[in-house]
C-alpha cells in the first residue's frame, strides 16, 4: 500500500528535507517507515521525487510553484508553502507548529547553524541529520542515555562547562567549537548550565 492511503497521525516525527547532499536513499528509508509528513524544499524536490517518495509540501519560492503546477495533481494531496524570505526552514517549523506536529527530523541542514532553531526548541523536539550523525539538543540541566562504545560529538558554546559522566569516567570539559568523546558501552551522564547538541553516529 502506497504511503498516500495511510490517514497521517501527527505523533511521528515530520521530515523535513532541505538538501540531500550525502545523504543516501537507505538511510532516508528508515526515516520514512512510520510515514511521516513530508516537507520537502524545492531544491531537492527532484531527488526525492526520483526516489518514489510521496510529499506531502513543498517549500518553494512562488516562481517554483508556478512553473510546477502538475504537481499539485501528480502529488495528490500536495500543497505548496510559498517562502517570501526564502528561510525554508523556519517557514517549514512554523507550519509544523500550526498543524500541531510536536517532533521533526532535518535533514540538509548543518549543525553550524543550530542558533537558528532556538526559538523552536520548547515547542517541537528536533533532531538534526548532518555528516553522518544524528544530532539532538540537551536543553540544560542532565541527560542520561545508554550508548553502545562509540564516539559521541558535543557541540555549545566554546568554554561552556560539560560534565560528563559513565563507568570510565567522571570529568568536566570546556567545549571546544567542536568536541569528540569516547564512550564506553552502557549509560553516560551529560551536565550542562546551558544548551549543548549531542551527535551520535548513525
Amino acid at each position: 500500500m502506497s504511503s498516500h492511503h495511510f490517514v497521517k497521525e501527527q505523533q511521528e516525527p515530520a521530515l523535513v528535507i532541505l538538501d540531500l547532499q550525502d545523504f543516501s536513499w537507505e538511510r532516508l528509508s528508515g526515516l520514512l517507515e512510520w510515514v511521516p509528513t513530508v516537507l520537502v524544499a524545492e531544491e531537492a524536490v527532484d531527488q526525492v521525487l526520483s526516489w518514489g517518495i510521496k510529499i506531502d509540501v513543498i517549500i518553494s519560492s512562488e516562481r517554483f510553484r508556478n512553473e510546477n503546477t502538475q504537481l499539485l495533481e501528480e502529488q495528490y494531496p500536495l500543497r505548496f508553502l510559498v517562502s517570501q524570505s526564502g528561510e525554508h526552514l523556519k517557514e517549514a517549523l512554523h507550519y509544523l507548529l500550526a498543524s500541531d506536529h510536536k517532533a521533526a527530523h532535518l535533514i540538509g541542514f548543518s549543525r553550524q547553524d543550530s542558533k537558528q532553531l532556538d526559538e523552536f526548541l520548547d515547542k517541537m523536539d528536533l533532531t538534526l541529520f548532518d555528516e553522518g550523525r544524528k544530532y539532538y539538543p540537551v536543553q540544560g540541566g542532565s541527560f542520561k542515555k545508554w550508548f553502545p562504545a562509540t564516539t559521541v560529538e558535543i557541540f555549545g558554546p566554546n568554554g561552556l562547562p560539560v560534565q560528563i559522566r559513565n563507568s570510565e569516567m567522571d570529568m568536566i570539559l570546556p567545549l571546544e567549537f567542536v568536541t569528540q568523546i569516547e564512550l564506553p558501552e552502557g549509560f553516560t551522564e551529560f551536565s550542562a548550565a546551558t544548551l549543548i547538541w549531542i551527535g551520535e553516529e548513525v
